[in-house]
């Protein structure tokens, strides 16, 4: 009897060993209708401390420091080279695809198509207009003749 439960014992142990060390796939259930809703952002709280208070050391009101505006330069902005080569209209719905290039590479741009961070606003037949970082430029038509 002592023999069967001695057995028995290695025989979980063994088990419970091999079961960690080779674990089935489990399947994952997928809800299907999930309900989020996100939680309410409470406003922070802003206070101000005004320290004009008499200097413990020097026994004088400190002197209110005058604000000075820093001056931000604008960082100027290299724009790539932009050529603008010509334009296909479809008869039946008008839309325009703009032959534009772009630092050496030519792409089929539509008005609000974004390549290397070029944006294309707006395009006639004889310009085009390209908003990179922010910056509006128009872009003439290459080799146009008038």
């Amino acid at each position: 009897m002592l023999l069967g439960i001695v057995l028995l014992i290695w025989g979980i142990i063994g088990f419970k060993v091999l079961s960690a060390l080779s674990p089935e796939d489990e399947t994952l259930a997928l809800a299907e209708n999930v309900n989020f809703e996100p939680k309410e952002v409470a406003e922070k709280d802003t206070f101000n401390i005004l320290v004009n208070y008499r200097d413990p050391f020097l026994g004088t009101l400190s002197l209110s420091k005058k604000r000075t505006k820093k001056v931000v330069k604008k960082r100027e902005v290299q724009f790539p080279s932009v050529n603008y080569t010509g334009l296909i209209t479809d008869q039946n719905t008008k839309n325009h695809i703009f032959f534009v290039t772009i630092s050496g590479n030519q792409y089929l741009m539509r008005v609000g198509n974004t390549q290397s961070d070029v944006t294309l606003v707006s395009g006639r037949s004889n310009n085009i207009k390209i908003r990179y970082k922010g910056i509006l430029k128009t872009i003439p038509l290459q080799n146009a003749t008038q």
